[in-house]
């Protein structure tokens, strides 16, 4: 996608294979700031504290990760280890293990001397596949957006609005988004379309980031409090829910950013659709109760107890918004049951939330 009208991904490889950069996303809406990582460790750090964040694209920047230890030392063990401590850094989204599994393979049948290149050329056909399957669930997402269009330009015209949570855009992953990928798509093809943009506490990656992103494109949207969605809902101002997804079980209950769950039951009473933008990375058929056994990462109280913001001075500073001495939990993530979920939009097509379906998805062609 584009920033001040100038090509940019949220990870670059540096000349030489010497390392990469990546957008340090705590920093965003109010700075946007390229981070060197030089190694493995770097890697874990930048996922783990959460300078990259999105399941595709923490499977990317881990990919990478994986190609600077081989850079390091390319042996059996040296490589195991390193996919084992990258796998440690997030335990919720599946695409960091698959990525890792998918490189390290082709790594360990080679020659020690020519794994380092194996493991880059692995993980930049990874980063460029990312890139075109969210294209093309962008291009199958875009065919509900131009249903609701038509339907709603025959009623008297208005945009479609599309209500969306946390951040599945071009900064999740290598471009394009998961669930912003067909709002993209539709906005470029002069679609009226409109974003509700879930502020998304703690962290606020749909006031920081979703936000961020849309107004670089042009899009409109607006950024509203978590708990006005059902409110919207109700009085018939949301044509679709769209969100993104860390992890689908095989029965297809979906694992999304925490809040993802009250707006799948908000959207069923209301009867709005509620599509899960899902690339088949991001579905684990290996799981087969979503809301049982989909491990939760439970973060830290303080981004609970604490915000960061901008200050009319300009400077950014970070406010304790509790009072002293109470407690925090703070969830990651929630499952949605697959029973509200309308469709998976994946890089083949719409898909239905039911073992079978998602079964025949995995199974090779031919």
């Amino acid at each position: 996608m584009q920033v001040n009208g100038v090509a940019l991904r949220p990870l670059r490889a540096l000349p030489g294979r010497q390392g990469l950069e990546v957008i340090d996303q705590r920093l965003l809406p109010h700075r946007l700031q390229m981070r060197p990582l030089h190694s493995a460790r770097d890697v874990f750090v930048a996922i783990r504290e959460m300078w990259v964040r999105g399941a595709p694209l923490i499977g990317a920047v881990a990919a990478y990760g994986l190609a600077l230890q081989a850079g390091r030392d390319a042996s059996d063990t040296a490589l195991r280890n390193t996919v084992h401590f990258l796998k440690g850094a997030r335990p919720t989204a599946v695409n960091l293990a698959w990525a890792l599994d998918r490189v390290l393979a082709p790594v360990l049948g080679s020659p020690e001397a020519t794994r380092a290149e194996v493991a880059w050329r692995e993980a930049d056909a990874l980063a460029e596949e990312d890139v075109a399957v969210n294209h093309a669930i962008g291009r199958h997402g875009l065919g509900l957006i131009e249903a609701l269009a038509a339907r709603k330009a025959a009623a008297g015209g208005g945009p479609v609005n599309v209500l969306t949570h946390c951040n599945a855009g071009w900064l999740a992953t290598v471009d394009w988004g998961t669930a912003t990928s067909p709002i993209y798509q539709a906005h470029a093809a002069g679609l009226p379309v409109h974003v509700w943009v879930d502020e998304t506490r703690p962290r606020n990656q749909g006031a920081s980031l979703t936000a961020w992103e849309l107004g670089q494109a042009g899009v409109p949207h607006t950024v509203i409090a978590d708990n006005a969605g059902g409110h919207l809902m109700q009085h018939g101002r949301v044509d679709l829910c769209i969100v993104g997804c860390d992890r689908v079980a095989a029965n297809g209950d979906a694992c999304n950013k925490i809040g993802t769950y009250l707006k799948a039951l908000a959207a069923r009473d209301n009867g709005v659709p509620f599509y899960v933008a899902m690339p088949t990375s991001t579905l684990d058929l290996a799981v087969a109760d979503g809301v049982r056994d989909i491990p939760i990462e439970e973060r830290s109280g303080r981004e609970v107890t604490h915000l960061s913001g901008r200050t009319a001075a300009g400077e950014v500073v970070e406010v304790q918004v509790v009072p002293d001495g109470s407690p925090a939990a703070n969830p990651g993530f929630d499952v949605t049951p697959a029973r509200l979920v309308t469709a998976f939009i994946t890089e083949h097509g719409l898909v239905a939330p039911e073992a079978a379906a998602l079964r025949a998805l995995m199974k090779p062609a031919g």
